[in-house]
């Protein structure tokens, strides 16, 4: 053998997930990309990279559900690739039930394993057929929130030759609206001292100055953003030393409108200070 292709990346995930965009964000960055190519033939591909047939480059291979016995075939070829390219990467994307019914409805394009089932019945069900698939990946992208620019920049970040360093998400959310199941990190803070119950504040959200000062007046709110932002502050480097790419953080009170939307505000604050690049989204915030 002559050596291997310089990058070998594998793109899956669920149906409306992205992947056809995040196809031409590596196509935008110098990979050879292809879409969908039967598992069968993957091998061939391999054998013309390793041998030298084929041009020493970066290459982006495409698959989805789409492709016949993928669900229960791919773990296994994954781990065959895995044996002749020890750097080959698997990227998952993901999204939220309510982000990919969204999607399908604004396209009116039809789910690929519908059938006679509902768009609901259909997600759930590629969800639970690609478990497996999901649990190789090394890189997972939920990309519910991403904007398209902000999905760019993962994999420029990731596989492009540009400047490296950690994309964090930050999420607040409020508990008795469920927890997010994406996040790497979870803060709960219903301990401090709660707007809800002051009459003139319970509208308002943790965006509003008079409901930000009502919980930095909690006696516990500065001591607990202080070792937070130390702790998290002493997290994102040793994260970025490790090559990671892209942290969730989710910040969570009871309904999601007024503490978990005041911290994570201020965790982003701090965070934009150490020239991170950051996002915010209150999941809740608007929310009864």
């Amino acid at each position: 053998m002559s050596g291997g292709p310089e990058s070998f990346v594998i793109v899956t995930g669920l149906s409306g997930s992205g992947k056809s965009y995040v196809e031409r964000c590596f196509e935008d960055i110098g990979f050879f990309c292809i879409d969908n190519l039967p598992l069968s033939l993957l091998g061939s591909l391999l054998d013309d990279l390793l041998a030298g047939e084929a041009p020493k480059q970066r290459v982006c291979v495409v698959l989805d559900i789409r492709n016949p016995g993928f669900a229960s075939q791919f773990p296994e070829t994954y781990r065959r690739i895995r044996e002749r390219v020890p750097g080959a990467k698997l990227i998952f994307l993901d999204a939220s039930e309510e982000s990919l019914i969204r999607r399908f409805s604004e396209t009116r394009r039809p789910h690929p394993i519908a059938g006679g089932t509902s768009l609901l019945e259909a997600v759930r069900r590629e969800r639970q057929m690609l478990s497996d698939v999901r649990s190789l990946a090394d890189l997972l992208i939920d990309t519910s929130s991403l904007t398209v620019h902000e999905l760019r920049g993962v994999i420029s970040r990731t596989f492009g030759s540009g400047e490296k360093g950690l994309v964090v998400s930050i999420a607040s959310f409020g508990f008795k609206h469920g927890s997010p199941y994406d996040v790497d990190l979870l803060f709960d803070v219903r301990f401090l001292a709660n707007p809800h119950f002051v009459p003139e504040l319970r509208e308002k959200t943790g965006e509003d100055p008079a409901v930000a000062a009502y919980i930095e007046n909690d006696p516990e709110t500065g001591p607990f953003l202080e070792r937070l932002l130390d702790f998290v502050g002493y997290l994102l480097p040793r994260y970025e030393k490790e090559n990671k790419s892209y942290l969730s953080i989710g910040v969570g009170c009871t309904g999601g409108r007024h503490r978990s939307v005041y911290v994570a505000e201020r965790l982003a604050e701090a965070l934009r200070q150490k020239k991170f690049p950051v996002r915010v989204r209150h999941r809740d915030a608007g929310r009864e």
